[in-house]
């Protein structure tokens, strides 16, 4: 099998994959607490880095970032001074991992109060009440993190034929999920709301235009495999009946699915990905009647200007 994908049974791996999903959601709060609203919440994720997972800058009370170190196994909290908390990666409780996370900014000069709740998990436990013993698994981690890479390469490949507004490529800690969007340049219907976990406005600004989503997701209990997947705000009559290349629709989901297993276990595994990408993008584009003429173009080079 190819490195860069490497295998990521969920059942394996369910117990730390749900630790980290908390992590990733504290950590992620401490930006949501102090970075301006920007558009479809773009001020909240985490970006993949070759280590882990990093904020980026924060602007709380004095600079701050949060890294995710998965090769040491360690979460690293630094101000603009120069000063740094290593808080290790590791079994434990989400309770404790809170303190701690909480105690390194206010030490740092960045104290900071969250929302107390964890976002788009239905019956959780608040972070400060959460006692419950977590499993670690860092090989675990690191392969995720592995696959988190390469996604973001191949969905960076894929990015660089559209010239409309789209995403950055980032981690979205409540559904802990790597993602990039494409909008077509209209706005859409307001969203209805009622998505587990998440207000109403929330969602609704998120959706406030017609977009075309791709991503990875580790799975859940609901779809207890990993997955790539894509799906279009609104949805264009005849989307879930359109040829998604290696891909199929998944009725309960309302997505368009690549079984990561399937992905990994092809001849080309980076191509197998990016038919599905493309794709999943012609049907919301051609069914949604994107202006293509003015949104597509060929895929980048490294290092050649794009011709205009």
């Amino acid at each position: 099998m190819n490195p860069d994908w490497p295998a990521l049974d969920y059942a394996g791996w369910a117990g730390t994959k749900n630790h980290l999903h908390l992590l990733t959601q504290i950590v992620g709060k401490v930006r949501l607490a102090h970075t301006p609203w920007i558009n479809h919440s773009w001020q909240v994720t985490l970006y993949p880095t070759v280590r882990g997972l990093t904020t980026g800058p924060i602007p709380a009370a004095t600079e701050v970032q949060i890294d995710f170190d998965f090769h040491d196994s360690a979460l690293i909290v630094a101000n603009v001074s120069g000063a740094i908390r290593r808080l290790p990666l590791g079994e434990g409780s989400i309770a404790a991992a809170h303190g701690d996370i909480m105690g390194a900014l206010a030490e740092l000069g960045a104290p900071t109060q969250i929302d107390a709740m964890p976002s788009e998990i239905p019956g959780a436990t608040p972070f400060a009440a959460d006692d419950a013993a977590r499993p670690w698994d860092a090989d675990a981690v690191r392969r995720f993190h592995r696959v988190i890479l390469s996604a973001a390469r191949v969905f960076t490949q894929d990015r660089s034929a559209f010239l409309g507004k789209a995403s950055p490529i980032h981690f979205f800690w409540g559904s802990c999920d790597l993602a990039v969007t494409r909008f077509s340049g209209r706005v859409a219907p307001k969203h209805p709301g009622g998505m587990p976990g998440l207000p109403d406005a929330v969602t609704c600004e998120a959706y406030s235009h017609e977009e075309a989503s791709l991503g990875f997701w580790p799975g859940d209990s609901r779809h207890p495999h990993a997955a790539f997947y894509a799906y279009a705000y609104p949805a264009p009559d005849g989307y879930a009946a359109a040829d998604a290349g290696p891909g199929a629709y998944d009725d309960a989901l309302g997505e368009f699915l690549l079984d990561y297993e399937t992905m990994r276990a092809s001849s080309d595994p980076d191509a197998t990905l990016l038919a599905f990408a493309r794709a999943t993008y012609d049907a919301a584009a051609d069914l949604g009647q994107w202006d293509r003429a003015k949104l597509d173009c060929p895929m980048g080079v490294p290092g050649q200007p794009r011709e205009v």
